[in-house]
């Protein structure tokens, strides 16, 4: 991973853990601890000139939320980049809804479950 150590992210990452969104509570209340497949997860973490939502360094992944702001155009391009630079670096990303993460928590769970899996094959 290229950790930065760019003070300016590194406050703004803080923050983020303060006030995570309600969707972001859920998902980390599901991988926190080692939860999953005993595998740690961190939130907020940065990387290169962003800040993901929740990373697991040994597996390399990348697990983003998407509220409806990512629906819309300028945000969606945004994304693309971030998602291609992520990749670039030898990253996996997965991209959730918020209503996802709400609706189908396990199915969610499921799908990180297939992709550590897939990559460990």
């Amino acid at each position: 991973m290229m950790k930065t150590k760019n003070p300016l992210l590194q406050a703004a990452a803080r923050e983020l853990r303060k006030e995570q969104t309600a969707a972001e509570e859920a998902l980390w209340n599901l991988l926190r601890d080692r939860r999953l497949l005993r595998i740690k997860f961190r939130r907020q973490v940065p990387i290169g000139s962003f800040i993901v939502d929740f990373y697991c360094h040994r597996e390399r992944l990348v697990v983003e939320l998407d509220g409806p702001i990512h629906q819309e155009p300028l945000q969606a391009a945004h994304d693309e980049n971030r998602d291609f630079y992520l990749r670039s670096i030898g990253l996996t990303v997965l991209r959730f809804t918020n209503d996802r993460i709400f609706q189908e928590p396990q199915a969610v769970l499921a799908e990180i479950h297939e992709t550590i899996n897939r990559r460990l094959a």
